[in-house]
């Protein structure tokens, strides 16, 4: 079938938010102190990681690829004498359902039928060279309606980011450098990614320095015409990748898919617990409109 891979792009921006609601949430910050993991970091690398069991912190970094490898091993594997991969994933989950409840994700025809939906996706995409996505994929699947639409958001979510990753590695940019370009093209603010990513200046500098020779920055740091196509063609091959976990999907189920999920996204943002400004780069000015475009 012939999609635009703009709908996956589309698709991101709605189901984006429903998984990003654990990284900021009360409810995912208690719920990972009480569990014993000490502070944001370490609830953080061992909550995102908890599906792929006990490994280094080397496997973390490779498979997350934009955190410095000494930011991951401060939190990774110390996290797993406070508490166990299992228990993660419990409290994960948990945290997640209640906080989009808090938001108003209810039970209702419409969370059944979105959580239906992105959970026949996530059930067919393509899992091949993408370790993140197999490993939430391997897990059991939630009863609990909100615990399933939060369970398939975060597969999908993890299959576009694996596919992504792979770009960027065949494009010859590294996890650190790929921030750094991000946030010159106008997608992040600079302090927003150096301080969650933890970049001194020193290593910002020195990533701007790589970019520049390869003619992606110019001398000044700021995209070139070669950056502006570059980043383009990654952002637009990740959409292309990432459209082939909807295949499973027929038009009229897409249809259904925006109609149903794009209030509920309405309603998380409404909430006030993501802020604008993520790395992850979310936009919201399209989320007004619930039809998918596909006709």
């Amino acid at each position: 079938m012939s999609r635009s891979p703009k709908t996956a792009r589309r698709l991101f921006d709605r189901f984006e938010p429903v998984h990003a609601l654990t990284y900021f949430a009360a409810e995912s910050l208690r719920g990972f102190e009480d569990a014993g993991f000490r502070g944001f970091w370490m609830g953080y690398f061992a909550g995102r990681a908890a599906p792929l069991g006990r490994v280094p912190a080397e496997v973390v970094t490779a498979v997350f690829y934009n955190f410095s490898a000494s930011h991951v091993g401060r939190a990774l594997p110390d996290a797993w004498d406070f508490a166990s991969p299992a228990d993660a994933l419990r409290v994960r989950t948990a945290a997640a359902t209640a906080a989009l409840r808090r938001c108003g994700v209810t039970d209702d025809e419409a969370t059944v039928t979105a959580a239906t939906l992105l959970e026949r996706a996530a059930r067919t995409a393509p899992v091949e060279g993408r370790p993140l996505f197999a490993a939430n994929l391997a897990l059991p699947w939630p009863e609990d309606p909100v615990a399933r639409l939060w369970h398939a958001t975060t597969l999908l979510r993890e299959h576009r980011g694996d596919g992504h990753v792979a770009l960027l590695v065949a494009a010859g940019i590294t996890g650190r450098r790929c921030n750094v370009l991000h946030s010159v093209a106008d997608r992040v603010p600079r302090e927003f990614i150096a301080r969650s990513r933890q970049y001194d200046d020193a290593e910002w500098q020195a990533c701007v320095e790589a970019l520049a020779e390869r003619g992606v920055l110019d001398s000044t740091g700021a995209l070139t015409d070669t950056g502006r196509r570059v980043k383009q063609e990654l952002e637009d091959d990740t959409d292309r990748l990432a459209l082939d976990a909807f295949d499973s999907l027929d038009d009229d189920d897409l249809e259904t898919l925006f109609r149903t999920l794009t209030p509920l996204t309405r309603k998380v943002i409404a909430a006030g617990d993501i802020p604008a400004a993520t790395p992850m780069g979310l936009q919201r000015d399209d989320l007004e409109d619930d039809d998918a475009h596909v006709r």
